[in-house]
């Protein structure tokens, strides 16, 4: 009957242990809150239950000495159960003896008081944080009272605004802070009153702090009650709100004035919408610019001034959406009025949330602008007008410029070949001075034409990578020579500078443009200033290039002009008026920029400022072998001017090519197919598929055969410098560089092909 009593006891865990310390019995509720059946238990020692640290500071041996020396053990700790989870257990060691004494074992008690515990340190946690959430308001007077109305506690918010100090207070009636009149009107004991009998009082009163100071309260006494229900006292919470009325007088006070303001206001339409677009107010501005009384739109959405096709696509709910999203909508565009006309309107919505951050609806004011795009839109066309007249004007003296000098050079080439024509039995000494006149001219030509490409940024460039400094001082010596004895050229050369990438042609015709330049303002002589720096602009990195002179400056004026084509400053005849418009060419072409200041009398400042880059220069070599051209090449020649084509193919010819003609990009393809070859060469710029195109579609056709492309214009015009696959032989060409080009190409195609790095 005993063991059957045992068993069935659930919520405890009682079993026996020899005297040490091992499991001789196991009870259902040992085996239901400790997850081992008696099977897995029995035999083991009772230690297994401990936590580790515990094992560690010996506790189970403790227990068990405690136990045999006392009788008896209690204690409550953290256990472990099969599982490994812990629970919290009060255990109970009772020791066993036989009649004559002897310790025959131990009684264990075990009972899981995990929620029990938890339930304990709740409370007590709720209590702390309870007394430190009271204790630490200040903005609130929280404090007890008893039946009869004395202070029993004090909080810190009572404290702070009412100014009595714990100790000065407790024990007091609280009828010490009210006015003398509420005190002989027995507003206290009616309070009290009021809250037993309710269990609640509420009001808002003046009352009066430590130093006779008033302060407008709001007060809140609640019955306290306690377990039984008897009242036992009062709880009071007062809070002083003076400030808070006196905003609220001043807020309302606002309102009304900005209501005013509003409505005062007739050039802009002030309204505000709800959240789904309604308007709920209107000022007089609004009235006078759309032409509706307030009571034709309240409650009408705002998208009814809006045109059909812009509600159709939604505009004004996406107005709305992007207000939320971003903060503000704003935009200018048409809008209609009453009256069904159109105008032009600025408009801003800004979404309104009140104090707790709810969003309530939009603020929305729109202003008439329809005289403002009136008069851009005037401007505008009196600005085109003049840019119109610019334009022909620099055309008519770009057209006069060209003619006049292209005239000059056109009248010694056709005299000259004329008169060789005439007398074709004209000694061969008079033969050649003829035959270098015209080359002279010609290379005259070249000149005026690439200073012309550089005025329109089509110059052919082949950049190189190098060091400013570096390379004007090479070229100072041979400056100073053109400059003359009477002038001085002064460099200030930065050290170190970062690397550009340009064409050193067009730099030193750019540098030699402006140093004649500021040689010309100086016609007494004077010095002249180079000088170099690493400049940043627009947060971009490159370097600036400066000359300056001391000269007659530029009047205002002209200063405004002088990049133009074939304007000078300079008396008639002594200048082309191409110098400045090729500087300016070449930097823009350059990726870079060119400015200029002058003051009159004070002289001018040319900067040319050029870009950075982060490449490295190529080192190169000559081994006396760059013209060779292998006897038999076979060559496509795809040029779609005859007579560009004919000079071509007699150049390739004296090189020993078997040529190919094809006078276009589909000719050229189409013998590429049906044809090998040991190069192709082409113009880039041609109708239909240009060079560019047929050079990648030949390359995926014959990956390995080499494409030789040439133009007049720069390369950067249809290649980035990043993106080059194709060498260009820059127009005009000579045997001697189309020599040098084809066994370039030749000798990187053999040392790809042999697997070597160009």
């Amino acid at each position: 009957m005993f063991q059957l009593l045992v068993d069935s006891v659930t919520d405890y865990a009682l079993y026996m242990l020899d005297p040490n310390g091992r499991i001789v019995t196991w009870n259902t509720g040992a085996e239901r809150f400790k997850g081992y059946s008696s099977r897995e238990i029995v035999g083991e020692h009772f230690s297994r239950f401990f936590t580790q640290e515990d094992r560690k500071a010996d506790l189970p041996t403790l227990a068990l000495a405690t136990a045999a020396r006392e009788g008896r053990f209690e204690a409550e700790g953290w256990r472990l159960r099969k599982d490994g989870s812990r629970f919290w257990a009060h255990a109970i060691l009772d020791a066993i003896r036989a009649d004559d004494g002897s310790l025959l074992g131990f009684a264990k008690i075990t009972r899981d008081i995990t929620d029990k515990k938890e339930r304990e340190r709740a409370l007590r946690e709720s209590e702390r944080r309870f007394q430190l959430l009271v204790n630490s308001v200040e903005d609130y007077a929280i404090y007890m009272l008893d039946l009869q109305g004395r202070i029993t506690t004090w909080n810190a918010g009572a404290r702070r605004f009412k100014g009595y100090e714990a100790d000065e207070i407790i024990g007091q009636h609280f009828s010490k802070f009210f006015l003398p009149e509420d005190q002989r009107a027995g507003l206290p004991a009616h309070i009290l009153k009021t809250a037993a009998e309710q269990r609640r009082f509420e009001m808002e009163g003046w009352r009066l702090r430590k130093d006779g100071a008033k302060f407008l309260a709001h007060v809140i006494v609640d019955a306290v009650h306690d377990d039984d229900g008897s009242l036992i006292g009062f709880a009071k919470i007062t809070r002083d709100i003076t400030e808070r009325r006196r905003l609220e007088r001043e807020t309302h006070e606002s309102a009304l004035q900005l209501k005013l303001l509003v409505q005062g206001v007739r050039d802009y339409a002030i309204y505000m919408l709800d959240q789904r677009g309604m308007i709920t107010s209107w000022n007089s501005g609004a009235e006078a610019i759309k032409g509706y009384a307030e009571e034709e739109v309240l409650g009408q959405h705002f998208s009814l001034f809006y045109t059909a096709e812009d509600r159709a696509s939604g505009r004004a709910e996406a107005a709305l959406k992007t207000a939320l999203e971003e903060g503000k909508f704003e935009a200018e565009a048409q809008r209609v009025r009453k009256d069904g006309s159109l105008f032009w309107a600025h408009v801003l919505i800004d979404p309104i949330y009140n104090e707790t951050g709810e969003h309530v609806g939009f603020a929305k004011i729109t202003r008439d602008i329809s005289e403002r795009k009136q008069t851009e839109q005037q401007l505008r066309q009196t600005q085109e007008e003049l840019l119109q007249s610019q334009k022909l004007q620099a055309l008519g003296e770009l057209a006069g410029g060209i003619a006049h000098d292209f005239n000059n050079l056109l009248t010694v080439m056709r005299g000259s070949a004329d008169f060789l024509l005439r007398q074709p039995d004209l000694p061969a000494e008079k033969q050649k001075r003829y035959l270098h006149v015209m080359l002279e001219t010609a290379d005259r030509a070249t000149s005026l034409t690439s200073q012309l490409l550089a005025f329109a940024r089509r110059q052919p460039l082949e950049p190189e990578i190098f060091d400013l400094s570096v390379r004007l001082d090479a070229i100072s010596e041979m400056l100073q020579r053109t400059l003359g004895s009477r002038y001085e050229l002064h460099l200030d050369l930065a050290p170190a500078l970062w690397l550009v990438e340009i064409d050193p042609t067009g730099l030193e015709a750019a540098l030699l443009n402006a140093v004649l330049n500021a040689r010309d303002a100086m016609p007494d002589g004077g010095r002249i200033s180079i000088s170099t720096r690493n400049a940043e602009r627009a947060g971009k990195e490159g370097v600036g290039l400066t000359v300056s002179d001391a000269g007659e400056g530029i009047p205002p004026e002209k200063l405004q002009r002088v990049f133009e084509p074939f304007f000078t400053t300079k008396p008639t005849g002594k200048g082309t008026g191409l110098g400045l418009p090729q500087i300016h060419g070449f930097a823009l072409q350059s990726g870079g920029e060119a400015e200029i200041r002058s003051e009159v009398a004070r002289g001018t400042t040319l900067e040319i400022w050029l870009p950075r880059t982060d490449k490295q220069p190529e080192r190169k070599t000559a081994d006396g072998t760059d013209t060779y051209v292998p006897s038999g090449l076979k060559v496509l020649l795809v040029e779609d001017s005859d007579h560009v084509r004919y000079f071509a193919r007699q150049l390739l010819t004296d090189l020993g090519c078997e040529v190919t003609e094809a006078a276009n990009g589909e000719d050229g393809l189409a013998h590429s197919e049906a044809k090998t070859f040991d190069l192709v060469f082409s113009d880039i710029v041609m109708p239909g598929i240009s060079g560019l195109e047929l050079a990648e579609r030949v390359r995926a056709q014959h990956p390995d055969l080499p494409v030789l492309l040439a133009s007049g214009y720069s390369s950067k015009q249809f290649i980035p410098l990043d993106q080059r696959q194709f060498p260009i032989l820059r127009k005009p060409y000579k045997l001697e560089t189309l020599a040098a080009a084809i066994h370039q190409l030749k000798e990187g195609s053999a040392r790809q092909s042999s697997g070597c790095c160009m």
